[in-house]
């Protein structure tokens, strides 16, 4: 009986210990440190500049692609509180555009916003490009930002009437033997139309299919169809087609030009079908100076993905009006392993897409999160809202925090555990003002949105084929 008795006390002591925190959480727990002082160096030193062009490798039938945040190919250096409110600024109007289409397919055309510059021609969303690759097109080194939400891969070209600084020479076709224009008649030319929400435009040369794609932001790129031999890692692609754009302007950072990975014809992932089965993954890295993740353009192979946990998917939900665009049912949030309860689980398809940055959620589903979290990451004073993050904390005099843990689950079972780097949202290096890295729509019956923040340090992997989306936790390394 005493050892019995011994054994209880002894088990009230473990219990009052690991709620105090004083031993540390292990792999499946529902929180995870937060190092404060590490992160305030991290911060403190990272530098945004020019990079060399990126790596890349063949093995095992499939290409890996290294894959940086666009801030370090921007060749811009900005103070990074003038970088962190600039990418907020232009992920509102990214999402805003999302919408703005959705409302144009359903209802009809929606008037273009006040902080549109030139009009939305194209309808398709604000484009805020953050990860970059490399490519090769036509001989020449290409370093090109990657987006799931957009389809027509298209490059800065000479001769150029309007471009934007790169530090890398552009393509000139003029210099390529294997650049080919395509006519006015082709089925790529009609294809435009579908993939970017802008048909051809012939004018009177009915050899050259131009194209036009217009962002809510005023970025824009414009000029001809073209194709040519593009080379990701060794596998080449023959007769690919891109645009070739001689009018460009927009918040594209130093890259080349864009990668668009949407379900078009036009897509690099429709147009490399039989090379990759339609299937690509991707790990984003955070912003750290010198972190790394990679773009797997083909099928699973155990050389390649280094995930740490089982991969687990769901399928992909099929909407006929956004047909380019990759949707799930997203079935519930927990928060520090208690499931939220709110009307909207269930309901309605939810966009995952790698240009967005900060995930949108449906208010029932928000607010339902935000009070969890509250409850269970208490005591902490609070911070100013800091642009569209409205749930902040003042940690400047705490050396590390315990963060309950995000899960989203989705039909099928599939579950995305968001990283701690993916949970809060670090607006001052000194930690006097930290957020919850969510935010809310403004309407319930608005599109949510899963954005890139949120996938950090996680392999998502899309079968295009099989139509399902799979998540796995993974350090996001290129080595």
């Amino acid at each position: 009986m005493a050892s019995w008795e011994t054994f209880l006390i002894l088990s009230a002591i473990l219990v009052l210990l690991l709620s105090n925190g004083v031993f540390s959480y292990g792999q499946n727990s529902q929180k995870e440190v937060l190092s404060l002082k590490k992160l305030e160096w991290q911060l403190s030193t990272t530098k945004t500049s020019s990079s060399s062009f990126q790596k890349s490798r063949t093995k095992n039938g499939v290409t890996v692609l290294e894959m940086r945040h666009k801030d370090y190919y921007s060749g811009v250096i900005l103070d990074r509180n003038q970088r962190l409110k600039k990418h907020l600024q232009s992920d509102i109007i990214r999402v805003q555009s999302i919408q703005d289409r959705i409302k144009s397919l359903i209802s009809g055309p929606v008037e273009a916003k006040s902080q549109t510059q030139i009009p939305i021609t194209s309808g398709l969303n604000l484009h805020t490009l953050n990860y970059v690759v490399p490519a090769t097109l036509g001989g020449r080194n290409m370093t090109v930002i990657v987006d799931t939400g957009s389809d027509l891969t298209w490059v800065q070209c000479q001769p150029c009437r309007i471009c934007y600084n790169q530090p890398e020479p552009l393509f000139d076709p003029k210099l390529s033997s294997s650049y080919q224009a395509i006519p006015c008649k082709s089925q790529a030319c009609q294809s435009l139309q579908f993939a970017t929400g802008n048909s051809g435009l012939c004018g009177g040369d009915a050899s050259v299919c131009n194209y036009e794609v217009s962002y809510g932001d005023g970025s824009y790129t414009r000029g001809e169809l073209g194709s040519e031999r593009l080379l990701l890692g060794t596998i080449p692609v023959e007769n690919f087609v891109f645009g070739c754009g001689r009018n460009n302007k927009g918040l594209f950072g130093g890259a080349s030009g864009l990668m668009g990975l949407g379900r078009s014809d036009l897509s690099l992932i429709s147009q490399t079908s039989d090379k990759f089965d339609g299937i690509f993954s991707y790990c984003l890295p955070t912003t750290d100076m010198g972190s790394s993740g990679s773009l797997i353009l083909g099928g699973d192979s155990s050389s390649s993905y280094k995930n740490s946990t089982p991969f687990s998917y769901t399928k992909m939900v099929l909407n006929p009006q956004l047909a380019t665009f990759y949707f799930l049912n997203v079935t519930g949030i927990s928060v520090g392993g208690v499931s939220t309860q709110a009307s909207s689980f269930g309901k309605s398809g939810i966009l995952i897409d790698s240009g967005t940055v900060i995930s949108r959620l449906p208010p029932s589903i928000y607010k339902a999160v935000k009070d969890e979290f509250l409850k269970q990451f208490s005591g902490y004073p609070p911070a100013p809202s800091f642009s569209i993050l409205d749930t902040c904390f003042n940690l400047s005099t705490y050396d590390e925090v315990e963060v309950p843990t995000i899960k989203m689950q989705f039909e099928g079972d599939a579950e995305l555990v968001v990283d701690v780097s993916g949970t809060v949202y670090i607006a001052k290096t000194d930690a006097s003002q930290v957020c919850l890295a969510l935010a809310s729509l403004t309407f319930e019956d608005e599109v949510g949105i899963i954005g890139n923040f949120q996938q950090r340090n996680t392999r998502v992997i899309y079968d295009t084929k099989m139509s399902k989306l799979g998540f796995a936790s993974e350090t996001c390394s290129f080595s």
